[in-house]
């Protein structure tokens, strides 16, 4: 049975759009087809971080107006067979997003694909509240700043009063916490919130921790998914999460500062 997973927070700049990409080629990567779907309407990036923005004809607006079908819409990722990418409308407002016509796609995505990943824009506005309504999990991206975490606390009760799954009265959305943009040596020094406070603010399961890498802009601006990067530790943090939420113990590495050999130094590995 397909599920559904709203990757999303209540701040700006977290790295949703980058967890939404890395986390989809992960499933792909581990044999579940998969489709990302953009529900930032008017700002659409994923189809830069996936690499494909040259290959959009047809976009999630179009499909919910009728103007196209799913399959012309849809992008088959050219490094995975298991990958689509289905870009959402540079040009139209967040409005656009009818309900009916969201949960119609949503269940025609849900006879081609085993997961859905939904990359919400940030806050509570009509765009995150639709990427989320559907939802059968979800990944809270955080960064370890007040501020942020605050507005994830946000995001986590909106998610048990305002998905389909509340109103209906079933099983809640399953919650899990993704930290991003981690740095251990900074957390030492106190300049940025430990993983233990974090979760003690949030009482989600943390899913990861992905540290503070060059390789996660490099991999944006080239349009490749970081998890692609296998020299990458955010790359293989992430691969650690799909792992964990795909049912796998694992440990949680990059979380203690880490001694760096003389020839990483050197050339500046991260």
């Amino acid at each position: 049975m397909a599920k559904v997973i709203v990757v999303t927070s209540g701040k700006g700049g977290v790295g949703k759009t980058t967890t939404s990409a890395a986390f989809a080629a992960g499933l792909a990567l581990r044999g579940h087809k998969t489709v990302v779907i953009d529900f930032d309407v008017g700002l659409r990036n994923l189809d830069l971080v996936m690499g494909c923005e040259r290959r959009v004809v047809f976009d999630f607006i179009n499909v919910i107006n009728g103007d196209a079908n799913l399959n012309q819409a849809l992008i088959k990722d050219k490094r995975h067979d298991n990958l689509f990418i289905f870009p959402t409308s540079q040009t139209r407002d967040k409005n656009a997003l009818k309900r009916e016509g969201v949960e119609r796609v949503m269940e025609e995505l849900k006879q081609q694909f085993e997961y859905i990943i939904c990359d919400s824009p940030a806050g509570i506005e009509h765009g995150a509240i639709t990427a989320l309504y559907f939802a059968d999990s979800a990944i809270i991206v955080t960064n370890p700043e007040v501020s942020s975490v605050r507005d994830s606390d946000r995001i986590i009760g909106i998610l048990a009063s305002k998905s389909r799954r509340a109103e209906r009265n079933e099983p809640a959305v399953d919650v899990h916490l993704l930290l991003t943009r981690y740095d251990p040596v900074r957390v030492a020094k106190g300049e940025m919130l430990a993983v233990d406070d974090v979760k003690e603010i949030l009482s989600i399961p943390l899913l990861g921790v992905i540290p503070e890498s060059e390789s996660v802009l490099r991999a944006s601006n080239t349009g490749t998914p970081v998890v692609f990067d296998e020299e990458s530790p955010a790359g293989r943090a992430y691969l650690d999460a799909v792992a964990r939420f795909l049912g796998e113990q694992r440990e949680m590495r990059f979380v203690t500062p880490q001694r760096r050999s003389f020839f990483r130094a050197l050339f500046g590995r991260v």
